[in-house]
């Protein structure tokens, strides 16, 4: 990695000049309330750090897909002020992107003082697939920093879009590495070419299709992959199994056979749950029991039932394996944690990494969201990811063009 670095910049002077810097505010909302400040809290040390050192700081972030209009659903004002509370600097929200507002709050700013400008999808240009359309959309951007500005990318999450906010200002200012950004590299390498072994993966989440090119990835590099929430049911018919009413990607049962056979050849186990807990219908007050795995339609909903989180016997074979790793990538949750009866097994798999002598990655998304909603802090991990999306992508062998561009 030859990116250059935010203590380069910082080194070269910034009092004073206009640094645009992305940052990750993607964060989720009930109504105008932040439900998860994560990626805030995250997003807080680099622009604290540019402030403290008198750069004029202009920050640039997406919230949703508002598909490239403005909608008030996707304002970043309640970001902003959950930001607001907790720097110690001046934070103010333009009304718009590059617009009037942007240009006449920036031009006002003083040393020290932070400018969050409004969601950058709010204007098509930022996602089109048209390099010049991104291109006048970045330029506007880079005209707020003046003629001494610089580029500090700090959003990890958004790094495997070729966005304008992210890889086309990239190619017109001094760009630099965000700290957030380079400890996520710098976990990730673990998980890819620094590994200690044994090295454990936990996937879950819902569908199967959104892991199939991280597992092919990890075959021969995992000793161990542990499946888990709605994709676990995929793996189940794939062994020959009636999964009942639980989702099931059909047209994926032939690729996850292949996988099973690979595994086998390359020194990979995977792990299947052989217990999981079926409900009656997908509600937080639905009946529920514990079936065995390998007959899951013989429980009391029959045909028509829902498995919903895996069951004890598995969540305990489960934290065993990870007891016994010395690295560990969660990425999905192992049920339907939002519904507290069928939250056991993701509780389990956060417990089990808060007790292991392992280093251990929650790769964002849905997991970070589940171990805070489960009550675990976030020090009780080795590393919280910003970026799932991201993370599985890396792990996935692409290219990231956020991270490519900082390396010209």
């Amino acid at each position: 990695m030859t990116s250059h670095t935010l203590n380069e910049l910082i080194a070269e002077g910034v009092r004073g000049r206009y640094i645009l810097v992305r940052s990750d505010l993607n964060v989720p909302l009930d109504g105008s309330t932040v439900t998860d400040d994560g990626r805030i809290k995250a997003s807080l040390p680099v622009i604290e750090k540019l402030s403290d050192a008198g750069a004029r700081v202009l920050v640039t972030a997406h919230l949703g897909r508002p598909k490239g209009a403005t909608d008030p659903k996707y304002s970043l004002k309640p970001a902003a002020a959950r930001l607001a509370e907790l720097a110690p600097f001046k934070v103010q929200l333009a009304e718009d992107t590059v617009g009037e507002s942007a240009k006449d709050l920036a031009a006002s700013l003083d040393d020290g003082d932070v400018l969050i400008l409004e969601n950058v999808r709010f204007d098509a240009r930022e996602t089109s697939k048209d390099d010049a359309e991104r291109g006048a959309f970045a330029d506007e951007l880079v005209a707020l920093t003046g003629e001494n500005g610089a580029f500090v990318d700090d959003a990890f999450g958004a790094v495997h879009r070729k966005h304008a906010s992210v890889y086309d200002v990239a190619t017109r200012l001094p760009s630099f590495q965000g700290d957030l950004v380079h400890t996520e590299v710098e976990v990730l390498r673990k998980l890819t070419t620094e590994t200690q072994r044994p090295y454990v993966v936990v996937l879950g989440g819902s569908k199967v299709s959104d892991k199939l090119a991280v597992i092919d990835n990890l075959l021969g590099k995992a000793d161990t992959i542990l499946v888990g929430g709605g994709m676990l049911f995929t793996f189940l018919a794939a062994a020959g199994h009636k999964v009942a009413g639980s989702l099931l990607e059909a047209d994926q049962i032939p690729v996850v056979q292949d996988y099973l056979k690979r595994a086998e050849s390359v020194g990979t186990t995977f792990v299947i749950p052989t217990d999981v807990v079926v409900a009656s219908r997908f509600a937080a007050d639905a009946e529920h029991e514990v079936a065995s795995a390998d007959s899951i339609e013989d429980s009391s909903f029959g045909a028509t039932g829902i498995g919903l989180d895996i069951g004890p016997s598995s969540a305990a074979a489960f934290a065993e394996q990870i007891k016994g790793a010395q690295t560990v990538f969660w990425n999905g949750p192992m049920g339907v944690f939002e519904f507290e009866a069928f939250s056991s097994g993701t509780r389990a798999i956060a417990q089990a990494l808060t007790e292991a002598s392992a280093f251990t990655v929650v790769g964002g998304g849905d997991s970070a969201a589940a171990v805070r909603t489960l009550g675990f802090n976030d020090a009780q991990f080795g590393h919280i990811s910003t970026g799932g999306g991201a993370s599985l992508e890396y792990l996935e062998g692409k290219d990231l063009p956020g991270l490519s561009v900082l390396d010209r």
